[in-house]
């Protein structure tokens, strides 16, 4: 009779402990929404916070200039005329060229450090020194850039003047090194461990099997990795290539070092320009009138659009190649 009279109230013991469990679990399980939910929304409104002050303090130019503001050319401090073009122009070709570099080569890059081309112990090391590329500061690429890449540059830059000087893209009466060619190149060494990295990785993802069933097929090597791999892990380069771009758009010390900061626009890629982040670096911290400031904060605020237009073009062509994927 003891043990009959014992043994419900076990029982009954033990549900309790495991509702208290589950009550438990799923206070947590809320809590942890709530969490998650408000890191949302708090960089939501940073965001948006971001941009109203950018707005505020770009409003007088823009209310002076309007939308004239990005196709004027004129940067005239003390007669506060002021035009985006020249430095709009900088931005998107020198980036345009830094990827036009890095993807080729991150690529490469890529396919060397994710399949058995080298042994393991090789691969690992490239893939770390790759990466470590990231790690160094930009003033320091900038000055490896001056005193380095430009010197070794001048010649070669010399040579296609004089022997392709009637091309448009490389005409130019003195080639000094700091120009945009030398800033897209600078920019390319930036963020090539963002290109090489994310691709390696999404090599490394594509299953084993594709490459075992299309060399079973009969491809080679090569084919396996341009008609299979590629192909396979291409939102995941996209993605790459977005990212990128969106480093090279905003960098600022080491191309301001090498561009040459010249506000007039040349078609040459051996003449020098001017960027976006370069300019806000050189005159920001000098900035005496409301005018001039609103200017510099326009410049900041179009390149601010620019980017979160790349991240977000980057965005929906993922998502459209994965659903024509499926």
């Amino acid at each position: 009779m003891a043990n009959s009279s014992v043994q419900p109230n076990s029982v009954v013991d033990d549900k309790l402990d495991i509702f208290a469990t589950d009550a438990k679990n799923l206070w947590l399980e809320q809590g942890f929404k709530w969490v998650v939910h408000g890191f949302a929304i708090f960089v939501a409104i940073l965001f948006l916070w971001m941009v109203y002050i950018i707005f505020g303090e770009a409003k007088p130019a823009i209310d002076k200039f309007g939308l004239g503001f990005l196709w004027s050319q004129e940067w005239n401090v003390p007669e506060e005329i002021y035009g985006a073009l020249p430095y709009i122009y900088g931005t998107l070709v020198s980036s345009l060229l830094a990827i036009l570099i890095a993807v080729p080569v991150g690529l490469a890059i890529a396919l060397v450090t994710s399949e058995d081309f080298l042994p393991s112990y090789v691969r690992s090391p490239i893939a770390f020194m790759v990466e470590l590329i990231a790690a160094i500061p930009s003033v320091i690429i900038g000055l490896w850039g001056v005193y380095i890449l430009i010197p070794f540059l001048v010649p070669l830059q010399t040579g296609l003047a004089k022997n392709f000087g009637w091309i448009p893209l490389l005409k130019t009466d003195f080639p000094s090194g700091d120009n945009l060619l030398t800033a897209g190149i600078i920019l390319a060494i930036m963020v090539l461990p963002t290109m090489a990295a994310i691709s390696r990785d999404v090599l490394l993802v594509v299953p084993q099997h594709y490459r075992s069933g299309s060399m079973a097929l009969g491809a080679t090597r090569w084919e396996t990795i341009f008609r299979v791999l590629l192909p396979s892990g291409f939102s995941g380069i996209v993605s790459a290539t977005m990212l990128a771009l969106g480093r090279a758009l905003g960098e600022t010390i080491a191309v301001t070092m090498v561009i040459g900061n010249s506000g007039v626009i040349s078609i040459s890629l051996l003449d020098p320009s001017y960027t976006i982040p370069a300019i806000l670096a050189n005159e920001f911290a000098e900035a005496g009138t409301d005018l001039h400031i609103g200017a510099l904060t326009y410049l900041a605020l179009i390149l601010f659009v620019v980017t979160l237009a790349v991240n977000i073009a980057a965005v929906v062509l993922v998502q459209l190649l994965k659903r024509k994927n499926k």
